[in-house]
């Protein structure tokens, strides 16, 4: 319902800007399909939904919905994340964001410095253990750190970071990272798989 909600609101968004050719991207693969009428809709919440968000195409001389895998929508995640984090002083108000975009990942740019000798988790996990924030942290800080929070599930002293397929992946820190990707490349875990499986298996381990 929520994944509805939000293109129904784009839509009447497109409406209001009188645009008559519209490209819809979305991440939900539902939505997509059932307005598009490849997939079924049986729950009656989202007939009515669907039922409203045709009649909004209408509005429209063409309309193209396609529909992009989670792992791929990176951008609408960092603008729904930017737009999370902005504070409205009047009603009304849109904020003006700048992309850069670059010609290689961000984190090829990044460099690393080691303030002190806590995993890059810590914060969370005492937030979860404890409810505690960091000493000094800001408001924003704070609902950051509150949301951040919401991606991870904490079971005795083990930190797991939920995946967007519900998998959990085990936090680790520096020192149990190197030991693993040791043990991978040393095939310690009998694999034969090649680079490439083996990297991703890497990352998903740290």
């Amino acid at each position: 319902m929520a994944e509805y909600e939000a293109c129904i609101m784009g839509l009447e968004k497109a409406i209001d800007l009188r645009i008559k050719i519209l490209d819809v991207f979305g991440d939900s693969a539902l939505v997509i399909n059932q307005i598009k009428g490849e997939w079924e809709t049986r729950h009656l919440s989202l007939i009515l939904y669907r039922y409203y968000a045709r009649r909004l195409l209408t509005f429209f001389n063409k309309v193209e919905f396609y529909h992009i895998p989670r792992e791929e929508n990176q951008m609408a995640d960092a603008l729904a994340t930017l737009a999370s984090m902005y504070q409205v002083k009047f009603p009304n108000e849109a904020p003006q964001i700048t992309i850069m975009r670059l010609d290689r990942p961000a984190h090829v740019f990044t460099v690393e410095i080691i303030t002190d000798d806590k995993p890059w988790f810590h914060d969370i996990k005492i937030f979860l253990q404890k409810q505690e924030y960091p000493p000094g942290a800001s408001s924003k800080d704070r609902r950051t750190l509150r949301r951040l929070s919401g991606n991870f599930f904490l079971t005795g002293n083990v930190l797991y970071k939920i995946n967007f397929d519900m998998v959990l992946l085990t936090c680790v820190d520096r020192h149990k990272a190197n030991l693993l990707m040791q043990e991978i490349h040393e095939g310690s875990f009998g694999t034969h798989a090649n680079g490439h499986a083996m990297t991703r298996n890497i990352l998903r381990a740290s």
